[in-house]
């Protein structure tokens, strides 16, 4: 936990009754409140661009046991590092000790824009030992914490706006609850980049089914909000005046209910789902690897880079 806590600011201690102890970090949490725009009627925040702290992943919570994840890089869309993979896992660590709810959201009008691009070309550079393969274990990191999501016990209510793409689609779809503000775009950018959906794909088959997802990721698809809410991606869709009050709606709604009974449901659903298994996220990193490292994946990225059109060339088998 201490390595990931490195990566990650607290902003509140989970405090369920009246006497708890103060955290140490509570002075931090109210220098960061003049940083923040509130969008809850209580102590849910939405962190605007000018939040001012550097920490790619906050963390805070409330005295109901309401705990909100927040991807801190607007710059770059809140573009998925592994410092913020480890971010998110240690939020869900904390909410598993005393939460009821957790909220995943992005800071600076975006959700998530995808992997970090110079992270993944780090790692198609870096000297690998016998057995080790840095950009499939890279991917699989994301598979992972897409799956810590969906097997969380505990409700997991993702709020996007501006950019959800590619990691942030997957993410989305490992969520209970998708709140999409209308200004939400959704894409699945990988084949256009000469790469796969590798870790996004088992989590939106479940969410979506075979078909929609298929012609999802084949097409390189692009949807705004009302798009994803008639195919089943997202759940709500709220103007961003509203935002605030649509959550809080959802948060009283699952406060009501009975909290044994709400993780044991949700045990329910995944257990009756298609199972996502460990081995399907390490064959899944294979195969993405075997594309990143290809030429189409040289060309795809290159051509992102450069904000031109990639220039693709067709193989046929010959008879």
């Amino acid at each position: 936990m201490a390595r990931q806590m490195r990566h990650t600011m607290f902003l509140a201690p989970c405090e369920l009754h009246p006497n708890a102890r103060a955290s140490p970090h509570e002075n931090n949490a109210n220098r960061a409140a003049k940083d923040v725009t509130q969008i809850g009627t209580n102590s849910v925040r939405f962190l605007s661009g000018h939040a001012g702290m550097s920490d790619p992943v906050l963390i805070e919570s409330d005295p109901r046991g309401v705990w909100t994840i927040t991807l801190n890089r607007p710059k770059a869309r809140n573009a998925l590092r592994t410092d913020m993979i480890e971010g998110i896992e240690a939020g869900l660590a904390k909410a598993a000790t005393c939460g009821r709810v957790v909220v995943l959201q992005g800071a600076g009008g975006h959700f998530c824009a995808g992997g970090d691009i110079k992270e993944m070309a780090s790692a198609r550079t870096k000297q690998a030992g016998p057995g080790e393969d840095p950009i499939a274990d890279l991917n699989a990191r994301f598979g992972d914490v897409a799956l810590a999501i969906t097997e969380f016990p505990l409700p997991v209510i993702a709020i996007t706006q501006g950019a959800v793409l590619g990691g942030g689609f997957g993410l989305a779809t490992a969520a209970d609850i998708v709140l999409a503000e209308e200004g939400s775009r959704f894409g699945l950018p990988e084949t256009s980049l000469g790469i796969l959906p590798a870790q996004i794909a088992p989590f939106l088959i479940r969410r979506l089914g075979l078909s929609t997802s298929r012609r999802l990721a084949l097409t390189g698809a692009k949807i705004d909000a009302h798009e994803a809410l008639r195919i089943g991606l997202v759940d709500l869709v709220s103007p961003a005046h509203s935002l605030g009050a649509r959550l809080e709606a959802i948060l009283e709604k699952i406060l009501r209910c009975a909290p044994g009974a709400t993780s044991a449901t949700k045990r329910l659903f995944s257990d009756l789902a298609t199972p996502i298994e460990s081995a399907t996220i390490q064959d899944a990193a294979k195969r993405f690897a075997t594309l990143a490292r290809g030429e189409e994946a040289q060309e795809g990225m290159m051509a992102f880079i450069q904000k031109r059109s990639p220039n693709w060339t067709t193989t046929q088998n010959e008879d």
